[in-house]
C-alpha cells in the first residue's frame, strides 16, 4: 500500500470513522468477558463504494448497510487492528491519541492471568473518553462482580 493511500485512510478514518474497545459478555469465556477492538468506517449507502475499496484493500473485515442508509465497514480483533493502526498511525490527526492507547493493547497474551485481564478491562474503560456512547454498560466493575461471582474475585 502506497504511503499516499495510507495517508488517505488515516484522513477517511480521522474524519468518517471510529475506533473503539469495548468488554463484551460472552459465555464460555474463560472469565466471562471479550476485550474487543474494533475499526469502523462509516459512509452513506451511495457511496459505499469506498467501503468496499477499503475492505479490497485490508482483505479482511465486513460491510453491513444500516437502515438509516448508513453503511459501515468494520475490522474486529485484535491482531488485524493492530496491524491496520500501525499501517496508519504516521497519518493520524484527530484520533492518533486514541490508536497509539489501542496499540497498548498488542501485549494482551493469548490466556491473560486475571491480574493481567483485569488491567487490560481498565484500558478498555480508559478509551470510553474517546467515544460516546449511550449503549455501553459493561466496564471493569461488571467484570470484577462477574469474576465474584464465578469465585475468581482478585
Amino acid at each position: 500500500m502506497s504511503e499516499e493511500t495510507k495517508a488517505y485512510i488515516a484522513g477517511f478514518l480521522d474524519g468518517d470513522g471510529c475506533l473503539m474497545a469495548q468488554l463484551i459478555k460472552r459465555t464460555g469465556y474463560r472469565f466471562g468477558f471479550q476485550i474487543r477492538l474494533s475499526i469502523v468506517f462509516y459512509q452513506h449507502v451511495q457511496n459505499i463504494h469506498h467501503l468496499k475499496w477499503l475492505k479490497s484493500l485490508f482483505k479482511c473485515g465486513y460491510i453491513r448497510t444500516r437502515k438509516d442508509n448508513m453503511a459501515e465497514y468494520t475490522i474486529v480483533g485484535i491482531p488485524v487492528v493492530i496491524k491496520t493502526i500501525r499501517q496508519i498511525l504516521p497519518y493520524l490527526r484527530l484520533k492518533k491519541k486514541q490508536a497509539q492507547n489501542l496499540l497498548k493493547f498488542e501485549r494482551i497474551s493469548k490466556k491473560p492471568s486475571k491480574k493481567e485481564f483485569i488491567r487490560f478491562c481498565r484500558l478498555v474503560d480508559n478509551t470510553v473518553q474517546y467515544n460516546f456512547s449511550k449503549k455501553r454498560k459493561n466496564f471493569t466493575p461488571e467484570v470484577l462482580k462477574h469474576l465474584a461471582e464465578i469465585n475468581l474475585s482478585p
